[in-house]
């Protein structure tokens, strides 16, 4: 790390969340080194122009801060070879963006020597800038050893967010409420939208925008305070 507290970040893992959580680290002072390769070269380029893109072997040894943002079955087989090849470097940071895994699946890279993490932004990430105001108002699930919890703290918050420690056997569950919250207004918008097309409604999704978001409002409002209260209004209809 440079005196400053400024890191070398490289990102591997150029999908959706990647490139977004490798913006936001430079909107923080940090150095972006390089990325991988992803799904969408030219969205990685407008995202972050100019890094270079590399195999993920040379990103992990250019970096002191190594992010890890792919799949949730791509990850303990990613970090594992990795390691058989001695990419991993001691005193290096190594962070997984993942909901559902803690530290546990870094052990590889901690059996070379490097300091593991686990930030997951609770965003749905659409892979442009738009993601990185949706992070100055997010909350970050953040796991890590004791002695460098504060660094993974401090992580999540030049990310924007708010960090909340989630325990390492907690992850599971944790990732639970999180695809239970996705899934389930996914599919309630896909059906909703469905049953106004069919009635003639041109823009179903321009139509249930306030709607959708006012009710989704109102629910985390009474979530928040542990309400079971009913809008009696509901009833009446």
């Amino acid at each position: 790390m440079n005196r400053d507290g400024r890191l070398g970040v490289g990102i591997v893992g150029a999908g959706k969340v990647g490139p977004v959580i490798g913006a936001a680290l430079a909107g923080a002072g940090h150095a972006l080194v390089a990325i991988t390769h992803g799904s969408d070269d030219e969205r990685t380029e407008a995202m972050l122009p100019g890094v270079p893109v590399l195999d993920a072997l040379e990103v992990v040894r250019r970096s002191e801060l190594v992010v890890i943002a792919v799949p949730h079955d791509q990850l303990p087989g990613l970090v594992a070879g990795l390691a058989e090849i001695g990419a991993w470097q001691p005193g290096q940071l190594v962070l997984h963006t993942d909901p559902a895994y803690g530290v546990d699946v870094l052990a590889p890279a901690v059996g070379r020597g490097a300091i593991p993490l686990a930030v997951h932004p609770a965003i749905t990430f659409s892979g442009t800038s738009m993601d990185l105001r949706q992070l100055a108002s997010a909350y970050a699930a953040v796991t890590a050893p004791g002695a460098v919890l504060p660094i993974a703290q401090a992580l999540a918050v030049e990310l924007g967010c708010e960090p909340v420690v989630v325990a390492e056997e907690d992850r599971a569950a944790y990732a639970e409420a999180i695809a239970t919250a996705t899934e389930f207004s996914r599919s309630i918008v896909r059906q909703s939208s469905a049953i106004l097309g069919a009635v003639g409604v041109e823009n179903p999704g321009a139509y249930l925008s306030v709607l959708m978001h006012s009710a989704i409002d109102l629910a985390l409002a009474d979530g928040s305070r542990g309400s079971d209260d009913v809008d009696a209004t509901t009833l009446d209809e």
